[in-house]
């Protein structure tokens, strides 16, 4: 009696671990040392923001708008240009 394949678990985490080494190859070669310290730094408090970022980035770079690295400055105008405003909340109190 012979059961039906499953996707092989162990095969699925090593591609998701290819892809995500990937990924780190190109934001190094994307960003300087002080820019890759702070995406990091981003990605512990605020993790969507860094993959939004970080697909940004690998985008800019597969369409030909970015070929250089990107310094620390520069990564800051493209993470305040992607995160979401913070919403001001104002009581009145009477």
């Amino acid at each position: 009696m012979s059961y039906p394949q499953q996707p092989n678990d162990e095969e699925a985490r090593r591609r998701e671990a290819e892809a995500a080494a990937m990924r780190q190859r190109v934001l190094q070669a994307l960003l300087d040392p002080q820019a890759r310290q702070r995406l990091t730094n981003v990605r512990l408090v605020k993790p969507e923001l860094a993959a939004a970022v970080e697909n940004y980035l690998i985008n800019a770079a597969s369409t030909g708008r970015l070929n250089r690295a990107l310094t620390d400055d520069e990564l800051k105008q493209i993470l305040s240009s992607i995160q979401q405003p913070k919403k001001e909340f104002k009581f009145d109190r009477r």
